[in-house]
């Protein structure tokens, strides 16, 4: 009897392994496709997953694109409109000129002064005795040289008047943004409280905002008041970030920091410079030294240069080449920087 349990166990265990055999068999396919539909779908998450990221490298490539290709119209645009304001820094007609000195004349009291200084220095070489010749040229320089030799030294001497405080005025634009104050609030508390000429240029700065031009656009006119590079770079940061967006305060104080290294540079090269300066000037000073000296001792032997035509002649020369050779000497002194 224990045997016949022991062959019905053997039966029952060999038939339940024949019907697990048989389900097997019969959900084979089944359970295949299934795993293959499982294998499928992590395969398109995955395509998903990487495709989505393909993607967003790819926005954001053509978002560094598109930024870094509006930057380079924006220089272009720059660029073109930088040609047109370039006149007013190397060659700007008169009548700009005498506004960029900070003179508040018109060109009829100008031309009037004009005549005025050729007259005086006409009837002053003429007392002194002087040929003719010498008065005329006096009167010419009088009328054409020595005012515009005025006009230039006042437009040069504002000019370094605003150099020495524009950083100054970035640096407070600098931590007004930072602090959370606008640009223009920034812009209106220096016309309000910086130090001339550089709260006159930004007053005209806020009056042409308040005319209805935009404050990039109203920043980069300040060349035409103002013939100085640094307005230009201050133009063209301010229109830069308007235009393409960035950090306003960063770039403002990266600028100054730039212009206080320019500046000094150029006091550095002008240290470097005096020596030939010096040397130059006594080259120039030396004919007239001696010929004052050989006066003094021995005027007779001097005095045929003045009286007669041909010493005119030989002084003019003089003068022509010692003129050249001064400038020459300047051009080798001068540094751009």
């Amino acid at each position: 009897m224990f045997g016949l349990s022991l062959s019905l166990m053997a039966f029952i265990v060999l038939a339940a392994c024949s019907a697990g055999a048989l389900a097997y068999a019969l959900m084979f396919n089944t359970i295949a496709s299934e795993r293959k539909v499982e294998k499928r779908l992590e395969a398109v998450k995955r395509i998903q997953a990487d495709g989505n990221v393909v993607r967003a490298a790819r926005d954001r490539a053509a978002e560094i694109a598109k930024r870094r290709k509006s930057i380079q119209e924006s220089l272009k645009d720059l660029e073109a409109r930088q040609k047109d304001r370039d006149r007013f820094i190397t060659r700007p007609p008169l009548k700009i000129q005498i506004r960029q000195a900070g003179l508040e004349i018109g060109m009829e009291r100008f031309y009037l002064l004009s005549a005025l200084s050729g007259f005086l220095l006409m009837v002053a070489t003429f007392a002194a005795g002087v040929p003719l010749l010498v008065v005329a040229g006096a009167m010419v320089a009088g009328f054409l040289g020595i005012p515009r030799w005025v006009v230039a030294y006042l437009r040069k001497r504002r000019v370094r008047a605003f150099l020495d405080e524009f950083p100054n005025a970035l640096d407070i634009i600098v931590r007004a943004v930072r602090s959370g104050l606008p640009l223009n609030d920034a812009v209106r508390m220096i016309a309000a409280e910086a130090q001339e000429p550089v709260r006159t240029e930004f007053k005209r700065l806020v009056e042409a905002q308040q005319l209805g031009l935009s404050l990039a656009e109203a920043a980069m006119r300040m060349s035409e008041t103002m013939p100085c590079a640094e307005v230009n770079f201050f133009g063209i940061v301010i229109q830069i970030q308007t235009q393409a967006g960035g950090n306003l305060s960063e770039a403002l104080g990266n600028l100054s920091r730039v212009l206080r290294e320019r500046k000094k540079m150029k006091a550095k090269v002008q240290a470097l410079s005096m020596e030939a300066k010096a040397s130059a000037a006594i080259i120039a000073a030396l004919p007239v030294v001696v010929a004052v000296l050989v006066y003094l001792t021995s005027p007779g032997y001097i005095m045929p240069l003045f009286r007669e035509s041909v010493g005119h002649l030989v002084l003019g020369l003089s003068a022509v080449w010692m003129g050249i050779g001064i400038f020459v000497m300047r051009q080798m002194m001068n540094f751009e920087v």
